[in-house]
């Protein structure tokens, strides 16, 4: 064999094992495929087929957390008034602890051999980080898709190791949080929490998704402000019946009892439903 013959021997790559092929817009595909493939592996192997997915602001800060910044505001260190909102706001971190927790408790003692109803976020901090540390604490398996974005990292350290997945598409990680879904817990948010809100109460509407989902707003006042479902019935955007898709509600006693009759009813009867 020649030496040309040789060198281009040496640096042929397979396909697969080429990363700059595998980055290429060509390789899109595949990218895509992978970020189907990897996580079901993963959900199977762990026997994860049905969660209870929590979403929110990722700006909440837990109870002891506000109360820090508060004092320290108070010593001349931060913006007074911001740090008594993050306060009065961290109610909500605190209920989705609860709510997690609790759930998690009551789902560990269902007579089953596999895991039911885990609970899922978005992996990230506020809301997201209080429903992980919940379920963390009542020692269940919790499931973080995250997603990569153009700003600092964050420590979200109670997600299950093995559970924790990294996305690149917005579509693919909505497609996670929607297939093993049996209820969804939406706290108050951003513009990310509407677009994921929204899309999913569409899905419901259109009964593109043809499995039972329990769905609770939790926090009515600010839902009622920031979105006044009333008029889109009066404009006849939306049908009055529609309304009855979401449970609105400002109680974790209410949220928990909500869910776990709507699971008992439906969701113990529904593995792995698809859309």
């Amino acid at each position: 064999m020649d030496e040309k013959r040789k060198e281009r021997r040496r640096h042929s790559v397979k396909a697969y094992l080429n990363k700059r092929f595998l980055k290429s817009a060509d390789a899109r595909p595949l990218r895509i495929l992978a970020e189907y493939l990897e996580p079901r592996s993963r959900f199977t192997r762990l026997n994860i087929d049905d969660t209870i997915v929590f979403m929110g602001s990722a700006r909440f800060v837990s109870r002891e957390q506000a109360q820090t910044a508060v004092s320290a505001a108070g010593s001349g260190e931060g913006d007074p008034e911001r740090a008594r909102e993050q306060l009065a706001m961290s109610h909500y971190y605190e209920a989705a602890r609860e709510l997690a927790r609790r759930l998690t408790e009551w789902s560990k003692q269902l007579a089953d051999d596999e895991r039911r109803f885990v609970v899922c976020t978005g992996g990230g901090p506020g809301i997201m980080e209080a429903a992980n540390r919940g379920a963390s604490e009542a020692k269940g398996l919790n499931v973080g898709l995250t997603i990569s974005l153009p700003r600092e990292e964050f420590d979200n350290r109670y997600v299950t190791r093995e559970l924790l997945f990294h996305f690149h598409y917005f579509f693919m990680r909505k497609f996670w949080f929607v297939y093993l879904a049996k209820a969804l817990v939406v706290f108050p948010g951003g513009f990310g929490t509407l677009d994921e809100l929204f899309e999913i109460l569409t899905l419901v509407q259109t009964r593109k998704m043809k499995k039972h989902l329990a769905v609770v707003l939790f926090g009515a006042q600010y839902w009622n402000k920031v979105i006044d479902f009333d008029a889109m019935v009066r404009h006849g955007t939306i049908d009055r019946e529609d309304v009855s898709l979401f449970h609105r509600t400002d109680s974790v006693d209410d949220a928990y009892e909500f869910v776990k009759r709507h699971l008992v009813e439906h969701g113990l009867a529904e593995r792995g439903a698809t859309l």
